[in-house]
Formats: C-alpha cells, sequence, structure tokens
C-alpha cells in the first residue's frame, strides 16, 4: 500500500499551489465582495493548462485524473474557496461530454473550454428538484429535428458566464419508470429563449457565478443529445460520482487553508506574555483541525483514485464528501474563534473561509443525503 504522490503530481501540486499564492490574493477580495466572475483569472488558469484536467489531450484537456484534479482544486481552495470553484468549474460537465459525447461533440464542446474561449455548466437541479433529481420538470419535446425546452433551473453553476450546459430535460416526463424520463441534451445559451438570472446574496463562494436558467421554448438539435434519450437519470449519478469529489477537494482546502491561517496567527499573536499557540486549549483546536483534515484528504484522495481506476464507488465518494464537507465547516469555525476579533473581519481570509465552508456540505447532495448513500450501501450488503 503506497499513500505517496507520484513525482509528476508532486509537481502539479507545487505548480498549483505557487499559481494559487501569487494570483488569488489579487482577486480574491473583489471577487467576494462583489459577487465578480474572475474573469482575467480564468485566463491565466487557462493558460497555465489548470482547466479541463480530465479531458484527453486530443481535445485539448489534459488528460490526466481525479486524483490529479483533486490535487488543482484543493490548492485553489486553500487559498480562495470561491475563486477556486469558480476556474476549477469552468469546465463543469465536460465529464459527461467525455463520457457520452460522439467525436464531434467532443471536439465541438470541449476544445473552446480547455483554451478559456468558452465555459461550460451543468444545469440539473430546479427550485423543486435538488437532492430529489428525480423530480424534475424541465421538459424537451421532440419536433422533427430538433427538440423544445420549457422550463427552469436553479442554482446553476456558471450561470451567468456559461456557453454551454449540460442539461437534464423530460424527454418521456408521461414514463410510469420515474427514473426513465430523462435525458441530457447541450444547450447553447446563445439560443433564442435562454435566459440566465444571476443569483445575489450568497453567504459565500461568491465568485463563483451561479444563476437562474429560465427556457422559453428553446430550440435544440437532436444531435445535442448526449447519450440514449432515457438514461438521463442514470448518467447523472454517474456523474456526481465526479463532481462530489470535487467538492471534497474543495473542502480540504478550505479546511487546510483555515488550519495553516490559525496556527501562524496561534504563533504569532501574544497574550499573558506568551504565544497563545503555547496554551493547551489553542492545541487540543489545532490537533483536531490537522487530524480531520488529513482524515479528510484520505478519503477524498481514495473516492478519487477509485474512479481513476476504473471503479468508482458512489459510498467512497459519499463518505469524502460529507467528511470533507463538515471538516471544513469545523475548522472554519475553529479558525475564527482562534483569531477572535480578527477572524470577524474581512482583513483576514479567516472569516472568508467560514463563509465559504458552508456549501460544501449542501451543494452536490446534502450532507444528509449522503449519509442515507452510505447507509443503504451497508444495508445491501447486509441484505445480500
Amino acid at each position: 500500500m503506497d499513500f505517496s504522490l507520484s513525482e509528476e503530481q508532486k509537481a502539479l501540486r507545487k505548480m498549483a499551489r505557487e499559481f494559487a499564492e501569487k494570483e488569488f490574493p489579487k482577486y480574491a477580495k473583489d471577487c467576494d465582495l462583489n459577487e465578480k466572475f474572475p474573469h482575467e483569472l480564468h485566463r491565466k488558469v487557462a493558460q497555465q493548462g489548470l482547466i479541463g484536467m480530465q479531458i484527453p489531450q486530443a481535445y485539448g484537456g489534459a488528460g490526466l485524473g481525479m486524483v490529479e484534479s483533486a490535487i488543482v482544486m484543493e490548492e485553489f481552495a486553500r487559498i480562495d474557496g470561491g475563486l477556486g470553484v469558480g476556474v476549477w468549474s469552468a469546465d463543469f460537465g465536460s465529464e459527461a461530454v467525455v463520457r457520452l459525447g460522439t467525436e464531434e461533440q467532443k471536439k465541438r464542446w470541449l476544445a473552446p473550454v480547455c483554451s478559456g474561449e468558452e465555459i461550460m455548466g451543468a444545469a440539473i437541479s430546479e427550485a423543486g428538484a435538488g437532492s430529489d433529481v428525480a423530480g424534475a420538470t424541465c421538459e424537451a419535446k421532440l419536433a422533427g429535428d430538433h427538440y423544445v425546452v420549457n422550463g427552469a433551473k436553479m442554482w446553476i453553476t456558471n450561470g451567468t458566464v456559461g456557453r454551454y450546459f449540460v442539461t437534464l430535460v423530460a424527454t418521456d416526463p408521461a414514463n410510469p419508470k420515474r427514473h426513465e424520463r430523462f435525458s441530457l441534451l447541450m444547450i447553447d445559451a446563445q439560443s433564442e429563449g435562454f435566459k440566465a438570472n444571476k443569483i445575489h446574496g450568497k453567504l459565500g463562494v461568491r465568485a463563483s457565478d451561479t444563476a437562474e436558467l429560465q427556457l422559453d421554448h428553446v430550440k435544440v438539435p437532436k444531435e445535442n443529445l448526449l447519450g440514449e434519450a432515457g438514461k438521463g437519470f442514470y448518467y447523472v449519478m454517474e456523474f456526481f460520482n465526479n463532481t462530489r469529489i470535487g467538492v471534497a477537494a474543495q473542502a480540504v482546502g478550505i479546511a487546510q487553508g483555515a488550519l495553516e491561517q490559525a496556527t501562524q496567527y496561534a504563533m504569532d499573536r501574544q497574550a499573558f506574555g506568551q504565544p497563545i499557540a503555547s496554551f493547551q486549549m489553542i492545541q487540543q483546536k489545532l490537533a483536531e483541525m490537522a487530524t480531520r483534515v488529513e482524515a479528510s484528504r484520505q478519503l477524498t484522495y481514495k473516492a478519487a483514485w477509485l474512479n481513476d481506476q476504473g471503479k468508482p464507488n458512489p459510498s467512497a465518494s459519499s463518505m469524502a464528501k460529507w467528511f470533507a464537507g463538515e471538516t471544513a465547516v469545523h475548522c472554519a469555525n475553529e479558525a475564527v474563534q482562534i483569531l477572535g476579533g480578527m477572524g470577524y473581519v474581512n482583513e483576514m481570509p479567516a472569516e472568508r473561509f467560514y463563509r465559504d465552508a458552508k456549501i460544501c456540505e449542501i451543494y452536490e447532495g446534502t450532507k444528509e443525503v449522503h449519509k442515507l448513500i452510505i447507509a443503504r450501501s451497508l444495508l445491501g450488503r447486509i441484505k445480500g
């Protein structure tokens, strides 16, 4: 059993870390306060070859695996969770294109995303269908050589900045088999009837663009169907195996950043004539934070490794996503507590870590849903 990274992975981590440490602080506070997507930073990330990590080189990507993608996300979120998810998710949805797309579809949609020319998104959730994916009602009716799409999508990452959206639609809404009603269509945001309304006032990750999509008689060519009609729900479940690991890596990065800031502050801050790091209560907090971070990292990398081995494991992904998300919230909270007043103002990144952490327990399936997935896996083994 070998827990070490390869030399190539170590070099990737070093490159991503140095890039994030140099570039992210230039944009972090402004993009957070003003809810701005970091377009300039996005272009710089693309120039570094850090977008499209899992997209094959033939289509402009790096041709690497989920482990490498998780490494990059962790290093980005270590500096700023909002910027991290903002630029890392610029190819959101590309996993489905790589997995299901025809050669022509891959060439058309993946290359401009990898180059930074365009941004992709995945439109799955709706106002009444979040964790209950099969509750989606956005409908697509076949009319000759195209589909006509009507409905709305909610909480869509890259909603107002994206060009292409992998969209879950009901192509057979009357099918008594609930999970076989859906298909995946690639929808171009420049289509007539497509409208994106930016969501303002988010608690955290404000540099990541989030929107509601309104689809009013949007015409989508038949050739934009991804995979087979009627299998959209199952494709989304496979897609989540990947994206949930990404959220886990984001959470690990936020937790690591919070730990590092709390540790440094504890060594610098003097109270009663000595650094507060000399107090056992502070040491206990730091020890618990460090242990949770390491456990979360190992869960995340194991889930990523299983994906790369062609053995995706929903239970492993759920363990990583739930525990890492909870760890991010715990560590960010403890960092603010250790920094005291300095943790409560935006002069230090601690308060941004605090706000950015919470979403890791919510999107890509709430922590409650992931506990159910893990439990059902266990009970299934007992029954079998």
